[in-house]
């Protein structure tokens, strides 16, 4: 018989798969509550207050604390096969460029990554970054197996392992910039990649651009059409600049290089990551331009692509906007407003978003913010307000195109702006793997804008879209279903699949330009829109909202400018949100 569990989450931070493994388990009726990893007696606090029957620790920095493990079942989720120890195990793998992986989940003990296993699954790798394989085929396994290692406890199983610890184990410390280090007059473009890619995110691989030391990150290959086009000339050198990118030629071939984190980027400030050519703005300048046309081959990268198919009269258009980790900056939303422009003047009848490859859009870009308040004669609070802007210019554009139907295809998670944007669309398709986070609050109490005030309760009605705002919760695809946020979730899992999920939303985008009653939903879409508008105009939600956002941004209260200062330079938490604390809300035991 299965039973609920009162499960605490002990993690890091509130991270991509922590919040999966919420949703996920919430779903199943446990009761959840949060812990971060602040200090042990803190995390001993939280143990006393909840009662837990079970700890899980999707993401941690350090081992649990003893007087934890020893006295309920601790289980530990490992990005690694059986076996495998250290705290850099990703890394690692991606480095050694592994065909196939896996993640663990185990018993926390008094050695690292080295109790007794509960479940463990494969990863099948594929060559991208570390970040990317963490977000989708990582966390597809990891959640697998911490639902069927709970599965077995809620069910009155014994509160007992499936194996013990593997008897062949491999400690691999974490990897040293050493191991990263590109070797520009030796290492072919492969190899730089897979350097690259090994430190996503962070640490980043220690290097310089233009003379000065920064770390790299987010590397993708040149295509063999450009490098024809490239003079002759020594590896190492910087050729050329796109989308922030900066194109550095290897020993056979050349790799973009997007972002780089480092100290001339802002003035006396802690160095944070940038888009390269913004960390080094005065020096890139100087590089010719390459821009990427919308429509061009798979293996050109770019932002920014647009693909298009069906028979005349019924033809699908696939606009989609890649921009890292979901963040959009002034620049990107000015660049991706263009697009949407320029792509409605084809005669197309069903127009999809398809955001990025692991995220559709997190909306505004936090550090591009904060990079404007080391520039001279500019401000955090200035960027911000531009940034705003320029999102409401795209949800503008989307709302107010009625010629046609508009799908937002959420092949990754979206958050605050980002998932506004989405509700934009007619309608908007996930998959089962999407977390949503449709709130800003969490960022210092942000208001929020992309005329959420008119997308939200339209489809949830007044209260629910209240309550859903002041929830500050992440919410499951499936969930998001059920309460009428997204109109279609479909079951098939991140990762391996997420090509599946793809081709699946296009073959129904298709579909529904050949639907036989698409004239009248595009006409009663307009009409609609025709009554909203009289109703209370677009521009009346704009300003009411931007005038709360104004009080965000320039207003007495800093709390905005703190939460963004202490994100983007990834400051630690001094205290676990109440939202996320429910049993520090709750002051006792439930």
């Amino acid at each position: 018989m299965t039973s609920a569990l009162r499960v605490l989450l002990l993690c890091h931070s509130f991270n991509s798969l922590t919040q999966r493994l919420y949703v996920e388990l919430r779903a199943l009726g446990h009761t959840l509550s949060v812990e971060l990893d602040i200090a042990e007696r803190v995390t001993e606090d939280a143990i006393e207050l909840f009662q837990p029957q079970l700890v899980i620790a999707p993401f941690l920095k350090r081992r649990i604390p003893e007087s934890v493990w020893s006295r309920l079942p601790c289980l530990v989720v490992h990005p690694g096969p059986p076996g495998d120890r250290g705290p850099s195990a990703l890394d690692w793998a991606v480095l050694d460029e592994r065909a196939d992986w896996g993640v663990t989940v185990l018993q926390a003990n008094a050695e690292f990554d080295a109790g007794p296993i509960w479940d463990h699954d494969l990863v099948a790798m594929r060559p991208a970054s570390k970040g990317s394989l963490y977000r989708r085929e990582v966390a597809e396994a990891a959640v697998q197996a911490v639902l069927r290692a709970v599965a077995r406890l809620a069910e009155g199983g014994a509160i007992a392992p499936v194996a013990a610890a593997a008897t062949a184990q491999t400690w691999r410390p974490s990897m040293p910039q050493s191991a990263r280090c590109i070797s520009w007059q030796r290492d072919d473009t492969a190899r730089v990649l897979a350097k690259l890619r090994s430190a996503d995110g962070q640490p980043g691989v220690a290097d310089n651009l233009f003379g000065h030391a920064c770390h790299l990150s987010d590397g993708h290959a040149a295509s063999a059409a450009l490098l024809v086009t490239l003079p002759p000339g020594a590896p190492g050198e910087l050729l050329a600049r796109r989308d922030g990118a900066l194109l550095r030629r290897t020993v056979d071939g050349a790799v973009w290089i997007g972002q780089a984190r480092a100290a001339s980027a802002c003035g006396e400030g802690k160095p944070f990551k940038l888009p390269a050519a913004l960390a080094f703005a005065a020096e890139a300048q100087r590089l010719p331009e390459l821009p990427a046309s919308l429509e061009r081959p798979d293996d050109e990268w770019g932002e920014l692509r647009y693909r298009e198919s069906g028979p005349p009269g019924a033809r699908l258009g696939c606009l989609s906007f890649d921009f890292h980790n979901g963040a959009m900056s002034t620049g990107q939303c000015e660049q991706l407003l263009a697009a949407l422009r320029e792509v409605k003047r084809r005669d197309t009848q069903v127009l999809m978003l398809l955001g990025g490859d692991d995220f559709f859009s997190n909306g505004i870009h936090l550090n591009c913010i904060e990079a404007a308040a080391y520039r001279t004669g500019d401000s955090a609070a200035d960027e911000s307000w531009r940034n705003i802007n320029a999102m409401d210019d795209v949800a503008l554009e989307l709302i107010m195109t009625t010629d046609r139907l508009t799908v937002a295809v959420l092949r990754g998670n979206a958050g605050a702006g980002g998932a506004f944007l989405a509700l934009a669309a007619d309608e908007v398709w996930a998959h089962r793997g999407v977390v949503l986070n449709a709130h800003y609050k969490n960022m210092g109490n942000l208001y929020g804008s992309e005329y959420w005030t008119y997308l939200l309760p339209r489809r949830l009605g007044s209260d629910d879209a209240r309550a859903l705002m002041q929830r500050r919760l992440p919410l499951g695809a499936t969930e998001a279903k059920r309460i009428g946020l997204i109109d279609r979730c479909v079951d098939a899992e991140t990762g391996a699949k997420a090509a599946d999920f793809e081709s699946g939303a296009i073959a129904n985008g298709l579909a529904l330009a050949l639907s036989h009653n698409l004239a009248q939903r595009i006409a009663a879409k307009h009409q609609a829109r025709a009554a909203d508008e009289a109703c209370r105009p677009l521009a009346a939600y704009r300003q009411d909202e931007l005038s709360r956002m104004h009080r965000n941004f320039y207003g007495f209260d800093p709390s905005y400018h703190v939460a963004r200062y202490h994100f983007v330079h990834k400051l630690p938490q001094a205290w676990t949100p109440r939202h996320l604390a429910v049993h520090r809300e709750r002051g006792t035991a439930a």
